[in-house]
This record gives structure tokens, sequence and C-alpha cells, in this order.
């Protein structure tokens, strides 16, 4: 679905000023002509080749070029070969860099449904398929902007999960106040119900 509210330059930015800003938009699936998944995204993670724990550090190779290729378009790989992952590149072409969908809450569900970011794939039954999609200009799976305006107060910024290598840099942003998030920071409790 086209959404011309979400400006095209969005993406052409770095990873870690996308990431931030993709926090209370919406991912969308149709599945068939009546039926539509939608949740509000509450976690990414940022990556770009310019660190050691991106697809696109080394080179690019045949399973990660298409994080080299056009912003605003879905890079999905297979983490240890069990689940998929969802990323967005981002920047330019060319540049690996790229926006991971960490969780997303979906209202009514169970709100760990998509915890994760292997959740989210398995709940949005997105594989590869979906790869190199345009975000925007498709009919099957994008993401539309926030209805709402988010301050830097409501976000935790903080380190990556699950990655071995640059674990130091302070590249994920989470919704404070969702208890949809994989993995809070030492110290942040969940929300309590309201």
């Amino acid at each position: 679905m086209k959404d011309d509210s979400f400006p095209k330059e969005f993406f052409y930015r770095h990873s870690k000023l996308v990431a931030p800003d993709l926090i209370g938009c919406y991912l969308i699936k149709k599945n068939n002509k009546k039926s539509l998944v939608k949740g509000l995204i509450v976690e990414t993670e940022a990556y770009s080749q310019e660190e050691e724990a991106c697809h696109g550090y080394r080179k690019k190779t045949e399973s990660n070029k298409l994080l080299f290729g056009k912003p605003g378009t879905f890079y999905i790989y297979k983490s240890y070969g069990i689940h998929h992952c969802l990323n967005i590149v981002t920047d330019k072409e060319n540049f690996a860099s790229g926006v991971l969908i960490r969780a997303v809450f979906i209202s009514a569900k169970n709100e760990r449904l998509a915890s994760g970011p292997g959740l989210v794939t398995k709940t949005f039954d997105v594989d590869k398929s979906f790869n190199s999609l345009e975000v925007l200009n498709n009919n099957s799976l994008w993401i539309s902007q926030r209805d709402s305006s988010i301050e830097e107060k409501d976000l935790i910024q903080t380190t990556r999960i699950g990655i071995s290598k640059a674990k130091n840099i302070k590249w994920r942003w989470y919704l404070k106040n969702s208890r949809s998030v994989s993995k809070r920071l030492k110290g942040d409790r969940t929300p309590k119900f309201k």
C-alpha cells in the first residue's frame, strides 16, 4: 500500500537515524483480501558496514548483496539457519546499512507474540520471498507512519543483542512503555498493566 505520508528520503539516512524513527510506526501485512496483521514497531536495531556486527562489514557477497541495495527495501535473512529476520535497507546504494525490526506490539493479541526478530517474522509470516520488496510501494507487506509523536524521553537507547562483535555500540532503541520489547536494559522494569 503506497503511503504518501512517508517521505521517500526517510530511508536515505544512516541506519542509526532511521532506527529510532521507525519506533511507533506500523508494520502491516496483508494475508488475503480481507485479513490484515498490523502491529506497532516497539524495538529496532541499526547496523552499518562501518562496524563489525554488520553483515556487509567485510564485503558484498551473494548472501548479503540486498543489504547494499536500494534504501527503503526489505532485506530478509535466516538467523542461525532457524528463523528469518526482517530488515529495512537504509542510507545509500552500495553501502551496507539496515535496520532490524526486533519487536512489534499487536493490539488484542498476546503482548509477547512478536517480541523478538524471529517472532516478528513468524507472526507476520515473512520469509525470503519478501526480499528486495519496496517498503512503501507494495500491497503485501509495508510500513506506515506513526499516528502520534514519540519523544526521545519515550525511548531507551542501548546496546544490541545476540552479536559477538561491536557489542558496546548503542544502536538499539525500544519504546519504554511497551511490554512487547524483547529484552529490557538492566534496571528498566517492565511497565505494569494499565
